[in-house]
């Protein structure tokens, strides 16, 4: 079995915003005494199958919208070239989402039944990201997805099974990892404006022009380094500034998104706002345990 076309559709470069939210609510489980090691790990698989289903999910949805063709001008979507069929995509997304809520499922034994209910809306929210007849994505609430589910929800939820409790640092924690990982869907819909346009996907960026996406950057910038001071202030924390040369990158994409290549720019600068979240959110737990 060829593996390399599965491992393309799970598009690796967006796993860290998978993972980094998990790092980042350990650390704030460690810095109220409550990390426990293996609900952490569960929680870390959990949301990197979750982000693997996504990923599989948005390539088979996406090509049934026309969403994805050959004039886009992205990485190679598997169902769209032709290297995976539709029917083998569309039941390898549902069997990967179905895995993830078992793996959540053991959550429950730290966080209690209430979270099968999160999970459930987890993986729904998965598919309608792009499935209709909700298709956020296609309605321009894809970021409002993404900074909601992998930066509040997955390190609040993360701190919750450890901590058994909301300590407030998960508020500007979460948001700062929410807005960086959003940077990588707004430069995927920056790219793609114009056959997002041709196939009737309203992105924020279809919505409101390619300014207003450099301005989203720039917005997350800022906002996370206030959010990191302000967990700072808050939880007086002070160590944790150490996450804050960590946005250089994400500074970089902001002043090189203007002048992207077609090709091969955005794949640079997906790969420096995929370095600068995990980087950031890196330093941000390595500050939250020290402390």
């Amino acid at each position: 079995m060829n593996l390399s076309p599965w491992i393309l559709a799970s598009r690796p470069r967006t796993l860290p915003a998978a993972i980094t939210p998990v790092l980042v609510g350990s650390g704030i489980a460690s810095s109220v005494d409550a990390f426990a090691w293996l609900p952490a790990v569960v929680c870390g698989l959990f949301s990197v199958i979750i982000q693997i289903g996504t990923n599989f999910s948005n390539d088979y949805f996406d090509w049934k919208q026309g969403a994805d063709t050959t004039e886009r001008v992205g990485p190679t979507r598997a169902v769209a070239s032709g290297l995976i069929r539709p029917d083998t995509m569309k039941w390898a997304s549902f069997l990967t989402l179905g895995i993830a809520f078992l793996v959540g499922l053991s959550l429950v034994y730290w966080g209690g039944f209430w979270l099968i209910v999160v999970g459930i809306l987890s993986v729904l929210s998965a598919v309608a990201y792009t499935a209709r007849p909700f298709a956020l994505g296609y309605r321009g609430l894809g970021d409002v997805f993404v900074i909601g589910f992998f930066g509040f929800v997955a390190v609040s939820f993360t701190t919750y099974v450890q901590a058994g409790y909301f300590p407030i640092s998960v508020w500007p924690a979460g948001l700062a990892i929410g807005l960086l990982a959003n940077n990588l869907l707004v430069i995927n819909n920056y790219r793609d404006q114009e056959t997002d346009l041709a196939a009737g996907k309203r992105t924020v960026i279809v919505r409101f022009g390619p300014g207003f996406g450099e301005g989203l950057i720039l917005c997350s910038l800022l906002a996370s380094g206030s959010f990191c001071l302000g967990l700072a202030f808050i939880s007086n924390l002070w160590i944790t500034l150490i996450a804050l040369p960590a946005l250089l990158p994400v500074y970089r994409v902001w002043r090189r998104l203007p002048h992207a290549l077609r090709r091969s720019g955005f794949g640079g600068l997906l790969q420096k706002s995929a370095s600068g979240l995990f980087l950031f959110g890196l330093l941000l737990t390595i500050g939250l345990f020290l402390s």
